[in-house]
């Protein structure tokens, strides 16, 4: 039997559209905590990030009825997250810095030290003392997986400037690591 994962929770969904609470409230349980940490690693904020979390939902329950099963309920609810998050960073007025004006070369470097395992805990507090730009780059290229053509839909800039800020962020990342 083959599972349509498109449809993975299609029946809370479908009551939840029908504005079933219980059905909200069991997918609210079923992604929360996920939709949080997302949240979390682009804002760095505890309580913000609850809040973009409760505001996400919000949205989501009251625009479930455009929700198609193009995608997952999970992958449509991230994206919602991830445009709240980045709207509250610039609302902070956290900016990446545009770099369409300049020409950059990025060549694939090789690491001229020997490649060191490095623990996840570095690796994690390497990425939260990015900053907030940079942290987004990371965020959403490596962690959540969007290529340099979405993360610039997402973040309103060209695919260049994504590959070069990514670019600057690993490099960062990489020293601070070292440093840690």
């Amino acid at each position: 039997m083959e599972t349509n994962i498109l449809h993975t929770h299609k029946d809370l969904v479908e009551k939840s559209k029908s504005g079933d609470r219980n059905s909200q409230y069991q997918l609210y349980e079923l992604y929360v905590d996920a939709m949080y940490n997302v949240s979390m690693r682009m804002i760095g904020i505890k309580e913000d990030a609850e809040d973009i979390i409760q505001d996400s939902f919000v949205e989501a329950f009251r625009n479930l009825k455009s929700f198609r099963y193009e995608s997952t309920f999970g992958s449509w609810l991230k994206r919602i997250v991830i445009n709240k998050s980045i709207n509250h960073l610039k609302l902070k007025k956290i900016p990446i810095t545009p770099l369409d004006n300049h020409e950059y070369h990025i060549s694939e470097e090789k690491i001229s030290e020997p490649v060191k395992k490095i623990n996840i805990d570095k690796i994690k507090k390497g990425i939260a003392q990015l900053p907030d730009g940079y942290r987004q780059i990371i965020n959403l290229y490596l962690i959540e997986g969007y290529d340099h053509i979405e993360i610039s839909e997402i973040l309103k800039i060209s695919v260049s400037t994504s590959k070069s800020q990514y670019h600057r962020a690993k490099k960062k990342l990489i020293q601070t690591i070292n440093t840690l």
